[in-house]
């Protein structure tokens, strides 16, 4: 028995690490994409202006050191030792330490919060509130609402930069990459040269570059904005070609071409370690002294003002490290943590410590100084054609990376809706955003054609980097007191350690600001505005309707006697409430005097939690008593869920209603609902039952309908008050769980002579659904008008008059985001003045 335990437990030690292995594998085609592509520019943009490579070698030394330990404190240290593990059930980036701080303090500006949310299975906490006593940094941020504003802008501004990242790696990637042709094509690298370069005749270069001309004629041709361009420079438009392909590719989704990336970022890698190697051991043997720190201290002595400003260029050697938290979900801990520490890393150390070795032996090129001088001319061809891959390989994963961001800033109200497109079924997370897509084209080509070169391109990433990288700092910080419960000092440590070297580099970046460091500035300013204006509105709108919701009673004196009809169908209401009737709701009866027989209040919102189970998704209620047909649907979300996840909302949300329906009638017979159980507010005389997360549960009895089963894990239903007021779960024990197709079908009443009122209630209530949905679905939207009440601040009624609709009359509207067929919509048209 031992020795077969034993060899159990080895198989399965074997099987996780080959798991780990074949996941740090493919982790290295989407998350050291851009990483690894960086030797390209750093040495070439720490040296374009503030210091001169001298014969001294002082310079080359110092900028190797502060290299080496850049790339050692950051990423290695920060990110792959602490800042990996701050993980929101797997997740990583911005959004996942927001979620993890909102949800162990309560600083969140989300609408429609629910204590039923906090029972989620992915609403884990690091430890449970009642064992661990409040810390005064947890009170403070709880007491003080500007706190909680200024944190949302601290995410927001994270959140810009990242955005911004997605323009400017692609175009400073692929065009450092394409730089080499000029050295590949040439002897004399003709852009430094003052004399017209003269090709060899018959050689491959040239028919390739014959090749290359005849193929960018047109697009030459067409962007007439190349005319400032000189003849020989063809890096500007080969770079704009492969930016134009790169985006025009990206509906089809990185899966289909994904299995490349990491056999390309692999040979990248091992092709920069080996040319590193060479170059220290055919040029500078010793280089390995200048990883001495004493060598930063040397170098900004000597270099005083121009070494610290030089720092905007060496900081680019860390851009993609982002990458690795933000990319986490995909993969693992250890599966970055291995392919970081024990590939990545190295091989970039020596790829820099063989350019170091080469530029100390070659102090005429101060001038020429790039990634390709140092690479062996009888390489040279293939290494640019790796080069090139490898860049549009990082291009792809911050491209990706940024229409996540945007799709978890729209699911948290903090972006205008756009269209996202689930470019695969198999796997989840990979989307597409048409507008986004080619917004992000013209912005890298316009910096293309606006830069024309690496320097005010890495003036310009370098800030955006660095800027991420601090809120990263803060966010972990936070995360370190309120979710890890650390002492405060273990978290100022941090903060003061880490957070003094990205503000030294930080520093040098504004520097630059008049040299390329404005471009992300002026695109987080921008994008901020639009992000803080839609949240702030969408808040206002809330509020408003939370004030102008009416009373259940209302609803229930609606009939007959005051014209009003009940008509066969169903009508889902939707609204942002969780209790109460919405304001949009009273005026469609006020000007139509009839709605559906089968009415569903459906409030479809985000939770702080990256993923909802969907077996957790649906928490349904009753509105009223069980003749009135009316029920409140709330449909949860995380912010990486995707929210077109069934193929009918309409039949899946009358599914739901259905095993509600039977769930109910079995509840009742136990626990009718009563007075002590329901919800009560303050400003309603009648009360609505309390909902019932309905997922995949198989209940006892005969049921009233057909299924169609295949077993799934089993489900718990659970019942929960909403925010409003905390009143006692009920739980339903966990049995085999079936995923269920239904179709309704009376049971013959010869079946059984004898029926109870409660099996005859349940029969007639499921056929009123059965009949209400074989009638149509109806769905009712509000077509809102928003303004800003008089007596409003300039500032205010800007952002609200001209800013937010604007944003709302060009972006998508919430029919188009859930997916309603156009004949079943009804609009109601409604004015908020907040």
């Amino acid at each position: 028995m031992d020795l077969e335990f034993g060899k159990s437990l080895d198989t399965s030690k074997k099987d996780s690490w080959k798991t780990a292995l074949l996941l740090a594998y493919q982790s290295l085609g989407v998350v050291y994409g851009d990483l690894s592509t960086s030797p390209l520019y750093v040495y070439k943009s720490t040296f374009a202006e503030d210091i001169q490579h001298s014969e001294t070698n002082e310079e080359i030394y110092g900028v190797l050191s502060f290299v080496f330990w850049t790339l050692t404190l950051v990423p290695l240290f920060k990110y792959v030792f602490v800042v990996l593990r701050a993980d929101d059930n797997g997740e990583g980036g911005t959004f996942a330490l927001y979620s993890l701080i909102c949800r162990h303090a309560k600083v969140s500006l989300l609408p429609n919060r629910q204590v039923a949310d906090e029972a989620l299975s992915t609403y884990k906490l690091e430890h449970h509130p009642e064992k661990k006593s409040s810390s005064g940094v947890k009170l403070y941020l709880e007491e003080h609402k500007v706190l909680h504003t200024a944190l949302l802008i601290l995410v927001l501004l994270g959140t810009c930069m990242v955005i911004g990242d997605g323009v400017l790696t692609p175009a400073i990637s692929v065009f450092s990459a394409v730089s080499g042709l000029e050295l590949s094509m040439s002897k004399e690298h003709h852009q430094f040269s003052k004399e017209k370069a003269s090709w060899p005749a018959g050689t491959i270069q040239e028919l390739l570059w014959s090749a290359i001309t005849i193929s960018c004629c047109f697009f030459w041709s067409y962007l007439f904005l190349f005319h400032h361009v000189s003849e020989n420079d063809a890096v500007i438009p080969i770079t704009c070609l492969i930016l134009v392909c790169l985006f025009a590719l990206q509906h089809y989704g990185t899966h289909r071409v994904g299995f490349f990336f990491a056999p390309i970022v692999l040979t990248w890698l091992l092709c920069i370690s080996a040319l590193g190697l060479y170059n220290i051991i055919h040029w500078n043997p010793h280089v390995y002294q200048a990883l001495s720190p004493y060598y930063m201290f040397k170098f900004l002595k000597k270099t005083r003002k121009g070494g610290w400003m030089s720092l905007g260029g060496i900081l680019l050697c860390i851009t993609g490290s982002e990458a690795m938290f933000a990319d986490l979900g995909h993969f693992s801990y250890s599966a970055i943590q291995t392919a970081f520490t024990f590939l990545v890393y190295p091989a970039l150390i020596l790829a820099y410590m063989g350019q170091a070795a080469y530029l100390s032996q070659h102090h005429h090129t101060s001038y020429q100084i790039s990634f390709y001088v140092s690479v062996p001319e009888s390489v040279r061809w293939p290494v640019l054609i790796i080069a090139i891959l490898a860049s549009v390989v990082g291009s792809q994963a911050i491209i990706s990376g940024t229409f996540s961001i945007i799709n978890q800033s729209q699911s948290l109200s903090c972006f205008p809706r756009v269209k996202v497109i689930h470019t695969s079924d198999k796997i989840h997370g990979q989307i597409y955003i048409p507008e986004i897509n080619w917004v992000l084209m013209i912005l890298c080509i316009a910096v293309t054609i606006g830069f024309r070169d690496t320097k005010h391109m890495g003036n310009a990433s370098g800030l955006a980097v660095m800027t991420v990288m601090l809120v990263t700092t803060c966010l972990t910080s936070l995360v370190i007191i309120l979710c890890w419960h650390k002492p405060p000092v273990v978290a100022l440590l941090f903060l003061l350690f880490f957070g003094s070297i990205e503000l030294l580099y930080f520093s040098a970046s504004l520097t630059k600001f008049t040299e390329g460091a404005w471009l992300p500035i002026l695109l987080a300013l921008f994008l901020m505005t639009v992000m803080f204006v839609w949240h702030y509105a969408t808040i206002k709108r809330y509020e408003f309707d939370l004030h102008n919701k009416v009373s259940l009673e209302w609803l229930l004196a609606l009939g007959p006697s005051l014209g009003i009809a009940r008509v066969p169908g169903i009508g889902l209401v939707f609204t942002d409430l969780t209790s109460g009737i919405p304001a949009n709701f009273s005026r469609f009866v006020t000007n139509l005097p009839a709605f559906h027989r089968v009415l569903v209040f459906v409030c479809v919102k985000s939770v702080t939690v990256p993923f909802v189970p969907p077996a957790e998704r649906y928490l349904v209620g009753r509105v009223g008593p069980a003749a009135h047909r009316s029920y409140r649907c709330i449909v949860r979300y995380g912010y990486r869920d995707v929210h077109q996840d069934v193929d009918s909302f309409e039949s899946e949300l009358v599914s739901k209603l259905a095993d509600f329906i039977h769930y109910d009638s079995h509840r009742s017979q136990y626990s009718p609902c009563a007075e002590d159980d329901v919800m009560s507010h303050s400003n309603e005389s009648t009360s609505e039952c309390r909902l019932s997360v309905i997922g995949m549960v198989a209940f006892s009895g005969a049921p009233a309908y057909e299924i169609e089963e295949s077993v799934q894990p089993a489900s718990v239903s659970v019942g929960f008050s909403t925010v409003e007021s905390v009143t006692d779960v009920i739980e339903m024990e966990p049995v085999h769980a079936v995923e269920r197709r239904v179709r309704f079908e009376s049971e013959d009443d010869s079946e059984s002579d004898v029926q109870t009122d409660m099996e005859l209630q349940l029969r007639e209530e499921l056929q009123d659904l059965l009949a209400a949905q074989e009638a149509g679905t109806a769905f009712i939207l509000g077509h809102s008008h928003v303004e800003a009440k008089q007596g409003s601040s300039v500032l205010k009624r800007v952002a609200i008059d001209f800013g937010y609709n604007f944003l709302r009359r060009n972006c998508r509207g919430p029919d188009v985001a859930l997916k309603v067929p156009p004949v079943s919509l009804l609009e109601v048209g409604m004015v908020y003045v907040v």
